[in-house]
């Protein structure tokens, strides 16, 4: 072989090996792209489940705030109802107690009266005892 050859050959050999690393090279980058695609996918994979997560969370959290707006408005409906027939019971005693005294005073009047006429009879009694008398 001449020197001509054995450099063709070594040329051949060199742009064999450059091939080679380009190609592996290649593969490399290529891989590195579809981790870093991965990556990404798995980071909004994971930001959206975030998200549902989130949306969940407070989603519960206004039920539970509806909920107890619900049990706080039935309490308040029973504390008035309570309150109403506490009033209305009180109404009734007093409306009783004017009753009794209305009551009280028409038989004192009674009583009063039947003693004017007692009174009234024994006085017209003395009298015409008096007058048989004279």
């Amino acid at each position: 072989m001449d020197k001509e050859e054995e450099e063709e050959e070594r040329d051949d050999e060199k742009e064999k090996i450059d091939e080679e690393e380009n190609e592996e090279k290649e593969e490399e980058e290529k891989e590195k792209e579809k981790k870093e695609e991965k990556q990404e996918e798995e980071k909004e994979d994971e930001e959206e489940e975030d998200k549902k997560k989130e949306e969940k969370e407070k989603e519960e959290k206004e039920k539970e705030e509806e909920k107890e707006e619900k049990e706080d408005k039935v309490e308040e409906k029973e504390k008035e109802e309570k309150e109403d027939k506490i009033e209305e019971k009180e109404e009734e005693e007093e409306k009783e107690e004017k009753e009794d005294k209305v009551e009280e005073k028409e038989e004192e009047e009674e009583k009063e009266e039947k003693e004017d006429k007692a009174e009234e009879k024994e006085e017209t009694e003395d009298r015409e005892e008096e007058e048989d008398e004279r």
